[in-house]
């Protein structure tokens, strides 16, 4: 062979390299990230699920879960995979100083795959390796941990209204990942404005699943943990489906239990959600099957702690006894579970001045209270509030309605105020945390030093800079921290029973 030739042929297998490498490095749209799935229980022989998204190419992929170093990989069953597209939409006709003139369609969403593969096999709490192969060759590796066992503790990192592409969100992300918890649960607004493809793409798993820790990068959480989550108003509670087809991803990207209420409240609110391009209607149903609507209400079990997850979004009506009963069963079926929460986007109570009036979710507090819900999470107010334990009467308009013009819900609480911090006292009634500083910008901070604007039934509220709340669980103790977006420590209390 002449120098040529094996010149050549090196150049030849360096540019085949350096191909394969890009590939590698390139193959997905959005790297691996874990979530429950429809596993609301737990078992012996835990699961999770890993999805990720590629172009619409064809592909041959598989997953591979090993217990340790040590251990052979384990191969998982073959990933399913629905692809998801939106069609541009409608150009807006009206500028913010009223004018009339077009502003451009939002681009097309192009024919993408979102493929999952269900971990199987695990033993509870855990630590494994799984890696991600293309046509036989790794193309990514993470570490992760099977959820807890109810004799197990437990830490979780709680934060909403974050996704909004702030440096903040980013710094947040990056202290979660320094407490090292078990999963990361989003009380809603996971992504700003509409829950859109689009927003996901740059506002949600850039910082959630960054190859690098740093506050001002974000943090790998998702590849390790599993993110869980309610949606919130900017999620699912869309207005305009014509001018953004790609929204409502809530119901394409996340994977979560689907033991909720088989019905939405109220159906013809929801039916505004779906109108629009009739094309953009049956591209999302058919990538949204079998989560849409139904991934919206849900429960789970984590550790010795039953969760129910509701959406509290306004086209939904928790008086509608369907919803009710579900929910009464569902809280009935967790009377063993050491700790009861219950988790959704707008709060009951609250003394922010911006959302004050959106009161409705009170009306579920007797429920709560008849079932003995510890903790009752929310976002949506940008900030962090947390109330005294409480219990609440709920009664009747002047007009008779029980829910008011702006959804106010008048009634009389019972404030526990001997409950301090939990050093001496049992909490008397639910307390209800507002924890929705995960990024967005924050709401009347300048309430936090004026708690003359507080109301009756708040004890804590910070609303001068982002937080999230770190709790942790251990048989029959709670505790929780709420944590700074520079790592400072800003309220702490602890429950025992």
């Amino acid at each position: 062979m002449s120098k040529y030739i094996r010149v050549a042929s090196s150049l030849l297998a360096f540019a085949f390299l350096a191909c394969q490498s890009l590939t590698a490095a390139e193959v997905f749209l959005e790297k691996p990230y874990l979530q429950l799935g429809d596993a609301p229980k737990l078992a012996s022989s835990e699961s999770l699920v890993l999805l990720w998204h590629t172009d619409n190419a064809p592909a041959e992929w598989s997953v591979e879960v090993r217990a340790s170093k040590d251990a052979k990989w384990r191969a998982m069953q073959k990933p399913t995979s629905q692809i998801v597209s939106a069609p541009a939409g409608a150009p807006a006709f009206a500028g913010k100083d009223g004018a009339k003139k077009d502003a451009p369609a939002t681009p097309a969403i192009e024919p993408h795959l979102v493929y999952r593969a269900h971990l199987t096999g695990l033993k509870p709490s855990t630590e494994f390796s799984y890696r991600v192969l293309n046509a036989g060759k790794q193309v990514f590796e993470a570490t992760a941990r099977a959820r807890k066992s109810a004799n197990q503790a437990q830490r979780f990192v709680l934060f909403g209204d974050c996704g909004q592409g702030t440096p903040e969100q980013n710094a947040v992300a990056y202290q979660a990942y320094l407490a090292k918890p078990d999963f990361v649960f989003i009380p809603g607004d996971i992504v700003y404005g509409s829950g859109r493809i689009s927003e996901y793409r740059t506002r949600f798993f850039p910082m959630y699943n960054a190859d690098e820790a740093s506050a001002a990068n974000g943090a790998p959480l998702i590849r390790s943990i599993p993110f869980i989550a309610a949606p919130g108003n900017h999620d699912t509670a869309l207005q305009n489906y014509k001018r953004y087809p790609d929204a409502l991803a809530y119901f394409l990207y996340w994977d979560q239990p689907l033991n909720g209420p088989d019905v939405p409240a109220n159906a013809e609110k929801v039916s505004h959600t779906l109108t629009g391009y009739a094309d953009a209607q049956a591209a999302f149903l058919a990538a949204g099957k079998p989560r849409y609507p139904k991934m919206a209400n849900y429960s789970f079990d984590y550790g010795n702690a039953h969760w129910t997850v509701l959406d509290a979004n306004v086209y939904m009506d928790w008086n509608n006894p369907v919803l009710r009963e579900w929910l009464n069963k569902d809280l009935a079926a967790a009377k063993n579970a050491t700790w009861r929460f219950v988790a959704f986007h707008q709060p009951g109570f609250n003394s922010s001045k911006q959302h004050f009036a959106e009161q409705y979710m009170r009306l579920l507090s007797p429920i709560f209270e008849a079932h003995k819900v510890d903790v009752v999470f929310a976002g949506h107010v940008h900030n962090y509030q947390r109330s005294f334990p409480l219990t609440f009467v709920p009664k009747s308009q002047p007009d008779g309605a029980q829910i008011g013009p702006k959804g106010e819900v008048a009634g009389d609480w019972k404030l526990d105020k001997a409950f301090g911090n939990g050093t001496t006292a049992k909490p008397n009634g639910e307390i209800y945390i507002v924890s929705g500083a995960g990024g967005a910008g924050l709401y009347n901070p300048e309430q936090q030093t004026d708690p003359g604007s507080w109301q009756p039934f708040t004890d804590k509220f910070v609303s001068e800079v982002h937080s999230m709340s770190v709790v942790d669980i251990d048989g029959k103790t709670f505790r929780l921290k709420q944590i700074s977006d520079t790592g400072k420590e800003l309220d702490a209390f602890r429950i025992s029973k």
